[in-house]
């Protein structure tokens, strides 16, 4: 049979048949049929190629009529079977019941360790501290030196922290960014750092090899170690409740004189209390102001650092540091 006859003859067939698919299943396997690649109107493209020359125009532009006849007739009737409600019994899916209560969706929020961080932020913002923020990658100037750490001091150990050349590393403590505001600042100066820092620990239920911090500082006139345990004693009590005492036990810091240990007494359900460790604090050591070029006669200070993942694990009954790491969406979803 000519070509352009056997094009007639697809295109009355294939409208025909068309009429006749009342379901998805019957439209597409009347799609594959005629349109497919190894269709009705594939083949009779490839016949054109039998056609004498003189008439392979007039051949070659009833072929294209042919596909975008029958391409129009199945898009005007797939959309008239799924308007109508059409398809197969799969494809349709189960009735909706517009009396059951909706589902709700999950959403994201933000992350516990940041929603503690921005609490602990605004608790100290009502005492007038502000926010600093520092590199992550520090000198070694900035993390010892200049915070009173002596060449020989067992913090220094390579060991003990990653280093990325011999005096570039990751810093160890938020207290670096102490001693940037104070070079760049003149007192007083009162303000909190919160963020990661890293150490070379064994990962355990309590220890990571990057954890957070909260600097504070202030340095002005008259400062004492009696406004350090106020402020101390009163952030306590509002992030931990008022039920909560704290204490303060003598240490040693290199950058502090003198220095102390942070105590909080927490209430076990069978009201037995324990004493847990809340971090370090102390009076701002004259060397750092000296270093920094303040007026040692004129100025003192007073500085803290508080683990942040520690205070979490306090507040809320969290036995084990990992997970606030493991991205566990059925641990997260709980704050």
């Amino acid at each position: 049979m000519p070509l352009l006859e056997d094009i007639q003859q697809i295109l009355a067939q294939g409208l025909a048949k068309l009429q006749d698919a009342a379901e998805a299943d019957a439209m597409e396997a009347w799609r594959i049929k005629y349109l497919g690649t190894k269709g009705a109107v594939k083949a009779a493209m490839q016949r054109l190629k039998e056609v004498p020359r003189d008439r392979k125009r007039a051949a070659g532009q009833a072929a294209n009529e042919l596909k975008n006849a029958l391409t129009e007739a199945f898009e005007r009737r797939l959309a008239a079977i799924s308007a109508t409600g059409g398809g197969s019994k799969k494809a349709r899916g189960p009735a909706i019941d517009v009396t059951l209560p909706g589902r709700r969706r999950r959403i994201g929020h933000t992350h516990i360790i940041t929603q503690t961080i921005n609490e602990i932020c605004e608790i100290f913002a009502r005492m007038g501290f502000a926010v600093a923020t520092g590199p992550e990658v520090e000198d070694e100037h900035h993390n010892f030196g200049a915070l009173n750490i002596p060449l020989s001091h067992p913090a220094r150990d390579p060991l003990d922290n990653f280093y990325i050349n011999p005096e570039v590393m990751l810093r160890s403590q938020t207290s670096t960014v102490q001693i940037r505001t104070m070079e760049s600042t003149n007192p007083p100066v009162r303000i909190i750092s919160p963020g990661r820092v890293y150490r070379p620990d064994t990962v355990d239920a309590t220890h990571s090899f990057m954890f957070h911090q909260v600097e504070g500082l202030f340095v002005d006139e008259a400062v004492t170690m009696a406004d350090l345990k106020t402020c101390l004693d009163q952030f306590c009590k509002t992030y931990f409740g008022r039920d909560v005492a704290t204490c303060f036990r003598p240490s040693f810091f290199p950058f502090t004189e003198p220095s102390a240990e942070v105590d909080i007494e927490f209430h076990r359900p069978d009201s037995t209390r324990y004493w847990v460790e809340l971090g370090g604090c102390g009076m701002v050591d004259p060397n750092v102001l000296e270093t920094v070029g303040y007026d040692t006669e004129k100025y003192t200070g007073f500085a803290f650092g508080l683990g942040i993942e520690r205070m979490i694990m306090r507040k809320h009954h969290i036995p084990d540091i990992r997970l606030l790491f493991e991205s566990d969406t059925r641990f997260l979803h709980q704050f």
